[in-house]
C-alpha cells in the first residue's frame, strides 16, 4: 500500500439495516480497509459485507467492489456526503444488531437543539468553524482553484490518454473536464471513457449526459486520480515492436 496517494478524510453517511451515521473515511483506503472499519459500526464481518454507493437523484446504487480489494482505493467511488449502504451476504450475520426501527428513541426538535449552548452546532458557531466561518466561501474558492491548477499541471485535456492509478490496466481517454453538479462536492471532475467495461456509467449522471460511451465504460473521478501519458490500449503495447520485427 506504500504507493497509495494521500488524501484528506471526507464525511460519508454509513447506512445499514441497524444504523445510519456520519463517519469520516479516507479516499486512499482500500476497500478491504473500509470493510474492517465498518465492522464495528454495522456488526457485519468484512467478508460478509456488500457495499453499495448511493448518489442523490439516482435510484440504483453502484457496487463498491473489485477483484483485488486489498489494493483498490475507495477514492474511485467516494466523495463528500455520499451514502454507503452496507448489507450482509451471510444470513447468519444479517441481524447481528437489531434494526434501529425496533429501538425506542427520542428525537429532539430542531428548534430546541439550535437553542442549546453546549452542542457541536453551538461550538461551531462560536468558533466560526465550517459554514460559520466568514472566510468559508474564500477557502472554498481556493480549493477549487487548486483543483484547476492540478488539471493544468497534469495536462488533463479532452482526448488525452490516461490511466486511473493504482491500476495500470484501468485506462482510457479523457472525455470531459468540468463541473458535475449532480455529484456531491465542489470543483471539477474528470470524465473518462475507459477502454474496457470497468466503469460506473455511460457518460451521464442522474440523467444528464456529459460524454458518450457504452454502459459501464464511463467514470467520473477527481483530477488527482488521473495520470495522463502515452498509454496505449491493452493488447496494443507490443504493436511497435511487431512493426520493427516486420522490417528486419
Amino acid at each position: 500500500m506504500a504507493n497509495m496517494t494521500t488524501a484528506r478524510d471526507i464525511p460519508v453517511l454509513v447506512v445499514s439495516s441497524a444504523s445510519s451515521s456520519e463517519r469520516r473515511v479516507n479516499p486512499s483506503w482500500s476497500i478491504s480497509q473500509l470493510k474492517v472499519k465498518f465492522e464495528s459500526i454495522t456488526g457485519i464481518p468484512p467478508a460478509a459485507q456488500a457495499l453499495t454507493l448511493h448518489l442523490p437523484d439516482r435510484q440504483q446504487g453502484t457496487p463498491i467492489s473489485s477483484d483485488d480489494e486489498d489494493q483498490t482505493q475507495i477514492g474511485a467511488w467516494v466523495s463528500a456526503y455520499v451514502e454507503i449502504h452496507v448489507a450482509s451476504t451471510d444470513p447468519a450475520t444479517a441481524n447481528v444488531i437489531p434494526p434501529l426501527s425496533s429501538v425506542p428513541k427520542y428525537e429532539m426538535p430542531i428548534e430546541t437543539y439550535t437553542s442549546l449552548s453546549d452542542t457541536v452546532l453551538a461550538y461551531k458557531k462560536s468558533h466560526r468553524i465550517g459554514r460559520f466561518d466568514p472566510h468559508a466561501p474564500e477557502i472554498e474558492q481556493k480549493k477549487v482553484a487548486i483543483m484547476w491548477d492540478e488539471i493544468d499541471t497534469a495536462k488533463i485535456t479532452v482526448g488525452a490518454r490516461c490511466i486511473l492509478p493504482p491500476s495500470s490496466t484501468r485506462r482510457g481517454s479523457v472525455a470531459y473536464v468540468g463541473l458535475v453538479p449532480e455529484i456531491p462536492g465542489i470543483g471539477p471532475w474528470i470524465g473518462v471513457k475507459l477502454d474496457e467495461p470497468a466503469g460506473k456509467n455511460d457518460g451521464s449522471v442522474a440523467g444528464r449526459r456529459y460524454f458518450d460511451c457504452e454502459p459501464q465504460y464511463g467514470v467520473f473521478v477527481r483530477p488527482e486520480r488521473v495520470e495522463v501519458g502515452d498509454w496505449k490500449e491493452l493488447g496494443l503495447e507490443n504493436d511497435d515492436e511487431d512493426d520493427d520485427l516486420d522490417e528486419i
